[in-house]
């Protein structure tokens, strides 16, 4: 008489093991246990709508107006500056040619964003992180001022620090450790390397 192979796991122990833990499905229609550790596949049109729930509102037409605005004014003061700094022709440059073709090329993206962007629907509302690339032009503009008095290496620091603890909202300990690590490499290879005549401290 031939013994029938049995299906269930070998037990160890006097305790049956099973190969395959049964568990039932929880809330999300996932196992026990395995909810928090499976990642839901998305398909492009489903990440789509994703962000577009969120994503900030849309800007109105007096924001559009208003960014175009600025955009003017800011092209037009480099265009006026790079007039005075003087053109020269394309043979002889001077110092003012390069900035105001890029005068140019502002002007005319503002008047047309003043124009045809009263329709856009891209454009996002301001919000408080609106304000994030203002606070890096700002601290930019202050190191720049600062490193023909104290040199780059403090200035430079201070910037990294700010950029990415403040606006990246990376953890003290990462900020101080790239801070420090970029200033040194900095100072590498610009001062000791190919020793230019940036303003050094040390």
């Amino acid at each position: 008489m031939t013994r029938a192979k049995s299906s269930d796991p070998v037990s160890g122990g006097g305790a049956s093991v099973s190969a395959v833990p049964s568990a039932g499905p929880g809330p999300d229609g996932l196992p026990d246990g395995f909810a928090d550790d499976v990642l839901e596949e998305l398909t492009p049109e489903q990440l789509a709508a994703q962000w577009e729930d969120e994503k900030p509102p849309a800007a109105g037409a007096l924001a559009n107006a208003a960014s175009s605005l600025v955009v003017l004014g800011v092209g037009a003061g480099a265009l006026v500056l790079s007039l005075a700094m003087g053109l020269g022709t394309p043979a002889a440059p001077q110092p003012g040619l390069w900035p105001f073709i890029i005068s140019c090329v502002m002007v005319a993206l503002g008047l047309f964003q003043l124009i045809a962007g009263r329709h856009n629907r891209d454009a996002e509302k301001f919000t408080r992180m609106s304000t994030a690339p203002l606070t890096g032009l700002v601290t930019l503009a202050a190191m720049v001022a600062l490193m023909p008095a104290i040199g780059f290496e403090l200035p430079a620091l201070v910037l990294s620090v700010i950029w990415m603890r403040f606006l990246g909202g990376e953890t003290w300990r990462s900020t101080l450790l790239v801070s420090a690590i970029v200033v040194a490499a900095f100072y590498g290879i610009f001062v000791l390397a190919l020793n230019t005549s940036v303003p050094h401290l040390f």
